[in-house]
């Protein structure tokens, strides 16, 4: 076998030989709709009845052959897809000759990207697996470091990376595997799929032959994914594949009890996990134009004024996971407007934090505030030993939302210039639930601690200007037994 020329191969003769990926495709029916899409794929021979399976499940009359160089899969959960681009992973990697397109000691990559590395590993593991798993590959010499694998005969590498477009820039790409592309977050930019792709394909373009495949499970009407379902699917004469199938259709072997029980639970949910159906029921809590607008560019933070009656409302976390989130405003002239916008992120000491937090509302004369009632009776406690009452919000973070939400559309709110918070404000997400009731909360994979503080402030400011006087921070600060601090600017 070592002396095989592996270049005269196809991938359906790797997935039949036994000293190939024979073992897991052999007698095993279930991965039969999977050798039609790779059939389709790189373009061929397929049965009639493989040809009417390629027609229902890409829209297109499979008339003419042809290999593929970008493709996407909407499948729904649990279909195999993470395994499937292992398979071609591997299969680019010994049976296709990249050197003769390489420099002298250029290395070709094969990129996996994923929502964070814990799920870019999922693929990785299963290439491993493979390689280790089949004697042919296994004489080959290989170099393993953390997210990586290294093929020196080969001169190509496997890497895993993250959703930053800045980590992809500089490769030269054979392949580029984009896995569960419509749940990628990033507090870089709002539209990471799109930045990655975009500093992706450069990388590709002096490779003939690279392949961009990126497989999903669907989700909101929006996105890369989307768009490329919306333009290419059924299209016949277009170069991109869209290959859209349930988990069902594509795992025949999965439990119909089980899918059957998710439907029960959630049937919106399940039709997009499972189903592989976009989500008609999810819209965008608001526009990012609507929000660029009330961003003060190049304001960070606002000092203290003494004519100015200041409130403040936190979103506290335990310090394991979620940021320990606090925001601090004042209103002037009708118009709510944010001062100053802290953020701890995981992991901190809770008692180190809520001190340097109590610090800064004390030099902003704060003596009380609001937050998430979520977390408990810690923060009380916490913040009282500080001279600063903590008072749990009656309302929840949905209902903050939709209240600030009016504040924001008729531009009566003045925001900081941060990123993160503007991503996390426009990434929020306004859903349907079971009992029909509708929902304001970040997307899955997301976070939204920064707009939790700053909406939630907005929300309850009106009343918290009110309640926050003069009496109240003389109190705060006798539970301390301290003399009124004069502190003049806060902390970033």
């Amino acid at each position: 076998m070592s002396q095989v020329d592996l270049s005269k191969y196809d991938i359906i003769w790797a997935c039949q030989s036994d000293q190939i990926f024979g073992p897991w495709f052999k007698g095993k029916p279930s991965w039969q709709p999977w050798l039609v899409f790779l059939k389709h794929l790189f373009g061929l021979i397929a049965s009639p009845r493989e040809l009417a399976e390629i027609q229902l499940r890409t829209g297109r009359l499979p008339e003419k052959r042809h290999r593929y160089n970008e493709a996407w899969l909407v499948v729904g959960r649990r279909g195999g897809k993470s395994f499937i681009l292992a398979v071609i992973a591997v299969y680019l990697t010994f049976f296709v000759d990249w050197k003769k397109h390489l420099a002298p000691g250029e290395f070709g990559t094969i990129v996996i990207v994923a929502a964070d590395k814990k799920q870019a590993r999922v693929i990785l593991r299963y290439i491993k697996g493979l390689v280790n798993g089949i004697k042919f590959f296994r004489q080959e010499k290989m170099r393993e470091t953390q997210g990586l694998i290294e093929f020196p005969k080969q001169r190509l590498a496997i890497e895993i990376f993250t959703t930053s477009f800045r980590a992809t820039r500089g490769y030269t790409i054979v392949a580029a595997l984009l896995d569960e592309v419509a749940f990628w977050r990033s507090d870089e930019t709002m539209n990471p799929d799109e930045e990655i792709i975009n500093a992706i394909r450069p990388g590709m373009a002096t490779m003939p032959g690279a392949m961009l495949l990126a497989a999903s499970s669907p989700y909101a009407k929006r996105g890369v994914l989307y768009k490329h379902f919306n333009d290419y699917l059924g299209k016949d004469e277009q170069d991109i594949m869209i290959w859209h199938a349930d988990t069902k259709a594509m795992n025949p072997a999965i439990s119909q009890v089980f899918l059957d029980r998710q439907y029960e639970r959630d049937p919106l949910k399940a039709a997009a996990e499972y189903g592989a159906q976009f989500r008609a029921d999810i819209e965008d809590f608001i526009s990012e134009k609507v929000v660029d607008a009330l961003i003060q560019k190049g304001v960070f933070q606002r000092p203290y004024g003494a004519s100015n009656t200041y409130a403040a409302f936190a979103d506290p976390s335990g310090g394991s996971s979620d940021s320990f989130t606090v925001a601090i405003g004042h209103v002037e002239d009708g118009d709510r407007i944010l001062d100053v916008l802290m953020e701890w992120r995981a992991p901190f000491q809770p008692e180190e934090v809520v001190k340097e937090c109590s610090d800064t509302l004390k030099e902003y004369r704060v003596s009380k505030v609001r937050g998430d009632h979520y977390a408990g009776n810690w923060p009380k406690e916490r913040f009282r030993k500080n001279g600063i009452i903590y008072e749990p919000c009656e309302q929840r973070k949905s209902d903050l939302y939709r209240d600030a939400l009016p504040l924001l559309n008729t531009g009566v709110v003045q925001l900081l210039d941060s990123v993160k918070m503007k991503t996390q404000i426009c990434s929020l997400e306004r859903k349907q639930s079971r009992g029909g009731k509708f929902m304001i909360d970040h997307p899955p994979g997301g976070q939204d601690d920064l707009a939790n503080a700053a909406l939630g402030l907005f929300a309850t400011m009106t009343v918290s200007i009110v309640d926050y006087t003069e009496a109240d921070f003389l109190i705060g600060q006798s539970l301390m037994g301290l003399e009124t601090p004069m502190g003049a600017v806060g902390k970033m």
